[in-house]
């Protein structure tokens, strides 16, 4: 008899991404540049960093199972009750969680074609069927697309991110409230918003307006500087947050992660400094792509994505190109999507290597047939 189901032993043993550890294993190339992960290599404030040292030093213990300072402080900043919030290791855990509670196998949920792929990846693995709409046609996600298929499909779950990944476009908060409005009260919202922090005046609906069925990820790992030390949060209703405390690894977000969370809460003005920080590097990225003939994306996150000019092989030749020349960025893995590459917010340093990267890069492929 098989020792695994069905489901676990027709899934593809992956992940939905590769790291550059993993790239620099395979291909022999030390990269001189992290540029790819969307991360903030502006680091996390001082105090950040000094809070999670003094907790280390107690890491003998297990954090506080309840994360009762970690929520006080999230609810505090946002004006909300802590019965509003639950905390998990980044929003990839919070979503896992979530598709597990929601979702039966065979159940539908609804995303866009070409969005963040790590809640395609738990969706997937639980036995749901994954349903798409394509982008708008301006590299936006499909509000009226995504109301009118889950009017007719009525899924488990409907995922939409503002500001997006991969593409850093971004909605306005009265159409982000349309899509709240119009989806079925059988279904969940599930509101990505791991870019908040960076997102344009206006883009957010207030933080204070709740629904059954709306449920909103937040993250420390962008604009906080703290990828690797895995912490998020979900806000929403109480009874519907509450599910959470029913799966969730209980000592999964560390003794250090707790305090390098209210220490970055504690800081905004660090933040501040980060995210403009942040918009002079998406500045300069912009104006690396065109010195180059390519065509920079509008973006509302750390990143930028650049049209290439050609198709998705074309844009892959790239990729591989600046890789091959220690410099790690990502590319959309979905078409139409994939003409693109992503690149990060860096140091200056950091955009002076990609763009001799993306220069020796167009010049060993080539430029696309027109």
């Amino acid at each position: 008899m098989p020792l695994f189901t069905d489901l676990a032993r027709s899934l593809p043993a992956t992940v939905p991404f590769v790291g550059p550890e993993a790239l620099e294993r395979r291909m022999g190339v030390r990269f001189r540049a992290r540029l790819g992960a969307n991360e903030s290599v502006f680091g996390p404030s001082p105090s950040v960093v000094e809070a999670m040292a003094r907790a280390a030093r107690d890491s003998w213990a297990y954090g506080d199972p309840e994360q009762y300072e970690v929520k006080r402080a999230i609810a505090a900043h946002h004006g909300i009750g802590m019965e509003n919030v639950a905390v998990g290791e980044g929003i990839d855990g919070l979503l896992g969680h979530l598709v597990h509670l929601s979702t039966d196998p065979g159940d539908m949920v609804v995303t866009s074609h070409g969005a963040y792929p790590t809640f395609n990846y738990h969706v997937a693995g639980h036995g749901a069927r994954l349903d798409f709409v394509p982008y708008r046609g301006d590299d936006h996600e499909d509000v009226e697309a995504l109301i009118a298929r889950a009017e007719a499909l009525r899924p488990k779950l409907v995922y939409f991110a503002n500001p997006d990944n991969p593409t850093g476009s971004w909605h306005d908060a009265a159409t982000v409230e349309r899509l709240i409005d119009a989806i079925p009260e059988e279904t969940i919202l599930v509101l990505d918003e791991a870019y908040a922090d960076l997102a344009p005046e206006g883009s957010l609906p207030k933080i204070t307006a709740m629904r059954p069925n709306l449920l909103r990820f937040r993250t420390f790992s962008k604009a906080y500087g703290m990828a690797g030390v895995r912490v998020a949060y979900v806000v929403g209703e109480p009874a519907s947050v509450a599910q959470f405390d029913k799966v969730r690894n209980h000592f999964g977000v560390s003794r250090i992660a707790q305090a390098g969370a209210l220490a970055a809460l504690a800081d905004q003005e660090y933040l501040r400094e980060t995210v403009n920080k942040i918009a002079g590097a998406r500045a300069e990225l912009a104006a690396i792509a065109r010195r180059a003939g390519l065509t920079p994306l509008a973006s509302a996150t750390n990143f930028v994505a650049i049209d290439c000019g050609g198709d998705g092989a074309y844009a892959r030749a790239l990729l591989s190109a600046i890789l091959e020349r220690g410099v790690f960025i990502r590319m959309p893995g979905v078409a139409p999507l994939d003409r693109m590459i992503r690149v990060s917010a860096g140091r200056p340093e950091d955009l002076a290597l990609f763009e001799d990267a993306l220069i020796g890069a167009i010049d060993a492929v080539g430029r696309p047939e027109r």
